[in-house]
């Protein structure tokens, strides 16, 4: 049956209410409402409007790519930009890009028309490479009248890798040396750790190897130990540990041969502490007079 519209005008003579109200006949059922509520009522005059549901605030590991998605229902022509909000930059409009930094990208996706004709679209703002710099405020942003804007938080973490007991590292000769590297920040697993020394990639893998790498994870924190066995003079020297997704953390090792010797850093060396024993004779104590 098709649809009919009948519309009566209701004026009161004294000026005090003028509306107009609209009889929509649906299937031999009548609706009497006001025509304000279509232009007012989103659902009834199909504006645009955002899926409150989507995740606005986005974690991202440094030197990956960062996804910030933005759905919105029943778009129809109006064009949607992402916007930086520290400087209020216009990054994309539709899929155009307006920077100059190549790493940002908008994704357009149509997605399936939903109950009542309402269509929904994806529009996705990439950024390659990101760096800790991009954190931050970004606005999804629509063309209607006024404009409508759409939040997104995106934190970028920047793994953090130390060594414990660094930057210098004492031991006595034929203990077993333990470091003990943390790589803190790192929301996802990784995917390698390796160990050096003096720049060159420690081979703990042969079946006589005194060296062993133990490696644990537990939330975001990550722990790597390499244990020596039976240390001597030749393993002093710089040892580093180096994430798939860090920088390198390095420490110092100064193997003692034999000496019970304390040490402290100067400058970088090792220099030994002397201990003087004094002896003290009180005559109080000892009789003495």
């Amino acid at each position: 049956m098709a649809r009919r519209f009948i519309i009566f005008l209701i004026i009161i003579s004294n000026g005090c209410l003028c509306a107009d109200t609209m009889t929509v006949i649906r299937g031999g059922e009548q609706h009497l409402s006001s025509s304000n509520d279509f232009r007012k009522n989103p659902e009834r005059s199909f504006e645009p409007e955002f899926d409150l549901d989507v995740v606005t605030n986005v974690t991202s590991l440094a030197g990956q790519t960062a996804y910030l998605t933005c759905r919105i229902k029943n778009l129809g022509n109006r064009t949607v930009s992402w916007v930086r909000h520290r400087d209020i930059h216009i990054l994309t409009t539709g899929t155009y890009t307006y920077t100059s930094d190549q790493r940002f990208q908008a994704l357009h996706r149509p997605l399936a028309t939903g109950s009542g004709g309402k269509s929904w679209s994806e529009w996705t703002l990439c950024i390659k490479w990101v760096q800790e710099r991009d954190s931050g405020i970004y606005e999804c942003q629509l063309s209607t009248a006024p404009v409508t804007s759409h939040a997104f938080r995106l934190s970028v973490v920047v793994p953090m890798a130390r060594i414990l007991s660094g930057p210098d590292l004492y031991v006595d000769a034929g203990s077993t040396l333990n470091l003990t590297c943390v790589i803190e920040l790192s929301p996802e697993p990784l995917e390698y750790i390796f160990w050096y020394y003096n720049q060159k990639v420690l081979n703990y893998d042969s079946p006589n190897s005194r060296k062993f790498v133990y490696t644990e994870r537990e939330n975001e924190v990550t722990t790597s130990r390499l244990l020596i066995k039976s240390t001597d003079q030749e393993d002093s020297g710089e040892y580093s540990c180096r994430p798939s997704n860090s920088k390198k953390a390095s420490v110092r090792v100064h193997v003692l041969n034999g000496e019970r010797l304390e040490a402290m850093q100067t400058g970088g060396a090792a220099v030994p502490v002397l201990s003087l024993l004094l002896i003290v004779l009180s005559s109080s104590s000892n009789g003495f007079s």
